[in-house]
């Protein structure tokens, strides 16, 4: 049986993807989406910072998409990974997936954003998206004026400006580095003129009570209390690995290298989203799906030409 073909191919059911299908959808493409079903957010309870949805479950915001992507016979949802991608000598992509269907298009967008790598402290796994969160613009409010924790460091030399923005929330804070903090002595001096208690021995576990973080273990025995905590680092990496062995690279941070609107240095292949920037926000990843669809439908317009 020959390949369907179609316009683009969008791997993905995030934000960003669900948006480009969209923009593209009502644009008369014949659009495939693929989404394994397994979003990055899924152990965020409250999904914030969206207009008109500020406070909703990430999974109905999803469903909410889906609902309105299915009004548009120009899209085809399917639960299905892709798994592997050959380029043709024409340019198109053939996409295999893991239900052993092969989609061809003329375009392909990569919108799987990035899987998290978390640290092995004990009860992290009771408190992560309930009391203990990656981003304090999806979940500082609820913690305004709380007491505090900055829990971990910053290879990349921003420890103090992870810092000073916590700070924005709550002047309560403490910092628990894990290890020797990479702060030079001025930074120390700034933490220690705010009150801004700095801890660096081993974080041996995080306390908590359903959900709720009541303290932080320290490895020499201390107990600090706190109510809430934000990670300076989620250890967060690509979730796929195809657009590397497609050709495109990463850059030094850990995301794919991209130009305008997502595309890569590969005329045709778009990665948008937390892929392209590690961490979008949904609104972000809303936005960057609808610039995407829209450069996609214009370089379209001009092939059919």
């Amino acid at each position: 049986m020959a390949d369907q073909v179609v316009d683009v191919v969008i791997a993905g059911g995030g934000p960003a993807g669900l948006s480009a299908a969209l923009v593209l959808g009502r644009s008369l493409r014949r659009v495939v989406l693929i989404d394994e079903g397994k979003p990055r957010n899924a152990v965020t309870r409250l999904s914030h910072g969206f207009l008109t949805r500020d406070g909703t479950e990430p999974e109905q915001l999803r469903m909410l998409a889906r609902e309105e992507l299915r009004r548009y016979e120009t899209v085809d949802l399917r639960h299905d990974t892709i798994v592997s991608v050959e380029r043709a000598a024409d340019g198109q992509f053939r996409s295999l997936t893991k239900e052993g269907q092969a989609v061809t298009s003329r375009m392909l967008v990569f919108a799987t954003g990035m899987k998290e790598k978390l640290p092995h402290w004990e009860g992290l796994s009771d408190v992560y998206g309930r009391s203990v969160f990656p981003c304090p613009y999806c979940d500082g409010w609820e913690l305004r004026d709380a007491p505090l924790a900055l829990l971990g460091n910053c290879s990349d030399g921003n420890l103090l400006a992870h810092i000073q923005l916590i700070r924005t929330w709550s002047r309560d804070l403490v910092v628990c580095t894990d290890g020797a903090a990479k702060l030079n002595a001025e930074e120390r001096e700034q933490l220690h003129e705010r009150g801004i208690s700095l801890y660096e021995q081993p974080i041996a576990a995080l306390l908590s009570s359903d959900g709720q973080l009541t303290h932080i273990e320290l490895a020499d025995g201390q107990r600090i209390a706190r109510r809430g905590a934000f990670l300076t680092n989620t250890g967060a990496y690509e979730a796929t690995d195809i657009p590397r062995q497609l050709g495109v690279h990463l850059e030094p941070r850990g995301v794919y290298q991209t130009g305008n609107h997502g595309l890569t240095r590969l005329p045709g292949l778009y990665i948008i989203g937390d892929a392209k920037h590690a961490f979008t926000g949904v609104a972000g990843a809303v936005s960057e799906g609808y610039e995407a669809g829209v450069a996609i439908n214009h370089a379209l317009s001009i092939e059919d030409w």
